[in-house]
């Protein structure tokens, strides 16, 4: 499910619900469910906040549930009709990063998109030795984003 609860950019949410149920389909992750919101900067700001102690606002947060995934033998794989988690997007922040990468907002909301589902299933970029990023670039290359 994708909801808008900001009104300073325009986003069209089915172009980008088609493309979350590609991301879905490409990782096998079935009926496992996942929720998006875009939200304003002093939202996702608050939430940046609370959640990793860092001020300011972010392109991108994920809220993975305790038993939506979990690990097996270094992979991570859903469990099937479980509820993953929460994905926040502060477009304004998106914006701005598309223009630094050269990409059109929509690639940009994509790029996100990906990035928190990859949370969401227990990946860190932070913490796990270059796993993440390299498994996001061939994703990216195969769902055709640069």
């Amino acid at each position: 499910m994708i909801v808008n609860r900001q009104r300073g950019v325009r986003i069209p949410l089915k172009p980008l619900d088609l493309f979350l149920r590609q991301i879905r389909r490409l990782l096998r992750l079935g009926r496992a469910e996942i929720s998006v919101a875009f939200v304003t900067n002093a939202e996702i700001a608050r939430l940046n906040k609370l959640y990793r102690r860092k001020r300011g606002p972010t392109d991108v947060l994920s809220f993975p549930t305790r038993n939506g995934s979990r690990r097996s033998a270094g992979r991570r794989s859903p469990v099937p009709g479980r509820f993953l988690g929460d994905i926040a997007i502060a477009p304004a922040v998106a914006r701005k990063y598309a223009r630094r990468h050269n990409r059109s907002l929509h690639a940009e909301l994509r790029v996100l998109l990906l990035h928190g589902v990859l949370h969401l299933l227990g990946y860190d970029h932070e913490a796990d030795e270059g796993q993440m990023d390299r498994l996001e670039r061939k994703l990216r290359r195969r769902l055709g984003l640069s």
